[in-house]
């Protein structure tokens, strides 16, 4: 379990930069903190600075600037072996001529461990996998969740002070992907180790971390709990990264204590959040969530409305998914359970869509975010 908050963090990224040709910052100022358990999930496209982050956390990369500190103790100029850290990799790199236990063993035997509790550890880790049965099989006669689950359990045994993993579902299909996904999850509530993740999948992102980083050119746009990047995105990247949104272009009308008023470019008037934009006069996005709009006659007269014209629908089996295009060519979806409450339309129909002032955000271009504290 986490630190509660208050807690010094047990890990801390200060002000860390990072070029390569001493001219382009590929991570331009990273500040995070990381309280003891925490899983956390450096998320973002390809190039955005994530796998950096990682590679200089483990020793892999120097840090250009800025300081690592590790239960209060600077890494930044710590050989990688030193730091006791533990890595799952996407191509799990097993010992392909060495057996499950030999393997798990392996970590143990270079730290010069007694025969006897290499013994007791190895059974220990196996069992935690469900892999102890398999023990005097090689990599190559498994498949290729149990080899990750190997990898993982190699990780672990020899008690590292956190874990990295990059990509390591990535070789995996859907399904066993998502198996894996909950296969973490179990042993990080289990164990309580400190998860350092990266990933560009953002379901996985949001199924496994207490909180997500989110990257992009090298800046944090923003880090928070899962369920707070989804609502309530910072800026108009995470909302786009972070799962799907509509946006709908206006102008900032009225300002109140937590709503802007915005005029719509086809001249209707909404209600929405104000996020990072919020003064009177300056243009701005308001970004709606597919499952979020739906049809006048399920909200009545509440909420916000704007008519679109109906294009085509798709079936994704639990949902369905509409596409409408406004006057001025906006395209809008609306995510739709697949039940009896499915509405069918025809070719060009215009019909009236409508969300909620707080399902909705006004929201401007991205910015970086402060300095991140510990979860709580």
């Amino acid at each position: 379990m986490a630190e509660q908050a208050g807690d010094k963090p047990f890990l801390q990224f200060t002000n860390v930069k990072k070029t390569y040709d001493h001219k382009t910052l590929v991570v331009k100022d990273f500040n995070l903190d990381v309280a003891k358990g925490e899983f956390i999930t450096l998320l973002g496209p390809s190039g955005s600075g994530k796998t950096t982050c990682l590679m200089m956390l483990a020793g892999f990369e120097d840090v250009t600037s800025g300081e690592i500190l590790i239960n209060g103790r600077s890494v930044t100029s710590i050989a990688p072996y030193a730091r006791n850290i533990g890595m799952v990799f996407q191509q799990y790199a097993l010992f392909p001529h060495m057996t499950l236990r030999e393997n798990l063993a392996y970590p143990l035997k270079i730290r010069k461990r007694p025969k006897d509790e290499i013994k007791a550890k190895v059974d220990e880790y196996l069992s935690l996998v469900e892999l102890l049965e398999f023990g005097n099989r090689f990599p190559g006669q498994l498949s290729g969740g149990q080899r990750q689950r190997v990898a993982l359990a190699r990780a672990l045994i020899f008690a590292p002070d956190i874990i990295l993993m990059d990509e390591p579902l990535g070789a995996l299909d859907k399904k066993l992907r998502e198996q894996m996904q909950f296969e973490i999850k179990r042993l990080h509530e289990q164990l309580g180790f400190t998860v350092i993740y990266v990933t560009h999948d953002q379901t996985e992102a949001l199924t496994m971390s207490d909180r997500i980083a989110v990257f992009n050119n090298g800046i944090v746009q923003q880090c928070a709990a899962p369920h707070v990047l989804y609502e309530r995105p910072a800026n108009l990247f995470v909302a786009d990264f972070i799962g799907e949104s509509n946006k709908l272009m206006g102008t900032i009308e009225s300002v109140g204590d937590d709503t802007v008023g915005v005029r719509l470019e086809d001249g209707g008037l909404v209600s929405s959040l104000k996020a990072n934009c919020c003064e009177v006069g300056l243009p701005t996005t308001v970004s709606i969530r597919p499952e979020k709009l739906t049809f006048t006659d399920r909200l009545g007269s509440a909420g916000n409305q704007v008519k679109a014209r109906f294009v085509t629908r798709h079936y994704v089996g639990e949902y369905i998914r509409y596409h409408f295009e406004t006057a001025d060519g906006t395209e809008l979806v609306v995510k739709n359970m697949n039940d009896s409450s499915a509405p069918q339309f025809s070719n060009s129909d215009e019909v009236a869509l409508a969300w909620l002032p707080e399902d909705s955000q006004a929201l401007d271009r991205p910015v970086a975010a402060a300095t991140l504290q510990p979860h709580n």
